[in-house]
């Protein structure tokens, strides 16, 4: 199986030394990454690092700070430049209706612009997009009802939110096209794959079954973020040879 990486599980590197952190989890097997910032590195550095180190650029956490009328065509150009078709909106407070209408309003100016670029839109979830807001509104329920956005879905968040992630990927397949495969012991505490109590390695099987791109995010820097990623992949290879992979 091909597995991806959210950048920010290395973040104690990246901002230093990007290039030693794409080549670092590519020789660990991450076949992709999914970028948390770019720290001013023009994009043909950035391509020109993932051509060497065999990855690709599965998307980019960009919140809607950085998807502005005013940068939003330099934006459009930097994730064309580096081979990049999906943005990913990665948190919204959303704690009113207000807020949940703005967010709405602001993604349903996206999609069609983004679209005719050839880029995808995506939101990826927390705990507290599945929980009554001050408002006593769902903003999950809200963003799926009144856009088309796709749904990055963090399946630990979900699991979190007490909900179901395996029930969650299949009522709302057709709006998925990655998840966000992560491990934790509960509330806002972390863990590498397979070493916290969430399903991973039934959220695994059903990605892999729905035909899911999974993007591993391990949070915890524990001790150090490339050490928590390569448990994480190291998981994924035991899980891949009990398939015959």
């Amino acid at each position: 199986m091909k597995y991806g990486l959210q950048l920010f599980s290395v973040r104690d590197i990246t901002e230093k030394d990007m290039e030693g952190a794409l080549k670092a989890v590519a020789e660990m097997g991450y076949a992709s990454v999914e970028f948390a910032g770019f720290f001013d590195h023009p994009a043909e550095e950035i391509k020109g690092w993932l051509d060497q180190y065999g990855l690709t650029a599965s998307g980019t956490h960009t919140g809607l700070w950085g998807l502005t009328d005013e940068v939003l065509e330099d934006v459009i150009a930097y994730h064309k430049a580096i081979g990049c078709k999906d943005i990913i909106i990665p948190f919204e407070p959303l704690k009113t209706k207000e807020d949940v209408d703005r967010v709405v309003d602001r993604i349903n100016t996206l999609l069609p612009r983004l679209e005719k670029e050839g880029i995808r839109l995506h939101y990826h979830n927390h705990a507290h997009e599945f929980q009554p807001n001050e408002d006593g509104i769902i903003p999950e329920e809200e963003l799926i009802a009144r856009t088309k956005v796709l749904l990055e879905v963090d399946t630990y968040w979900v699991y979190a939110a007490e909900k179901d992630p395996v029930a969650f990927l299949r009522e709302h397949k057709d709006r998925i096209q990655v998840i966000h495969l992560k491990d934790g012991k509960g509330g806002d505490s972390c863990a590498s794959l397979g070493q916290g109590i969430a399903p991973v390695a039934d959220v695994r099987k059903a990605a892999i079954e729905l035909g899911f791109d999974m993007v591993v995010e391990s949070e915890g820097l524990d001790p150090t973020g490339l050490e928590e990623v390569q448990r994480c992949m190291d998981f994924l290879k035991a899980e891949d040879q009990k398939d015959g992979k």
